[in-house]
């Protein structure tokens, strides 16, 4: 358990970090327009740090930690979500200094979309597994 409350812990720090590195950053180069940076905040706090909360709950009531499939989901879902958040800061950093990205960039960060969506369809199986194993 204490596993998924550092990893709440982490995407907590970079939640926080992320919020200030939107805010200075674009105070620094005067950027009034519309940024992926805008949104990279809560995208770690709710995907990253409440995610691992509610996790941690289900832990300590079902116990999912014990199913064979709980490190894919714990791995496929942390690097969607890293691979995401870095995309998400990669091109929104690229638009507050007046630069474009390619298609790749889209390409990669759907590829993050995908991982999270295989992490999350995986913690579901373990979850209605666990309900049933309670009847």
């Amino acid at each position: 358990m204490k596993k998924l409350l550092t990893t709440s812990l982490f995407y907590c720090i970079l939640g926080l970090i992320s919020g200030i590195y939107y805010r200075e950053i674009t105070k620094y180069t005067g950027f009034t327009g519309e940024t992926q940076l805008s949104v990279l905040h809560t995208h770690l706090l709710m995907l990253g740090m409440f995610m691992f909360l509610i996790v941690l709950l289900l832990e300590k009531n079902f116990g999912i930690m014990s199913s064979k499939k709980f490190n894919a989901f714990y791995y496929i879902y942390n690097a969607g979500l890293l691979l995401t958040v870095g995309l998400l800061t990669f091109h929104g950093t690229m638009t507050v200094l007046g630069q474009e990205t390619g298609a790749a960039v889209s390409g990669i960060a759907g590829l993050g979309h995908i991982l999270l969506a295989v992490g999350l369809i995986f913690l579901f199986v373990i979850m209605y597994k666990k309900l049933k194993e309670k009847k």
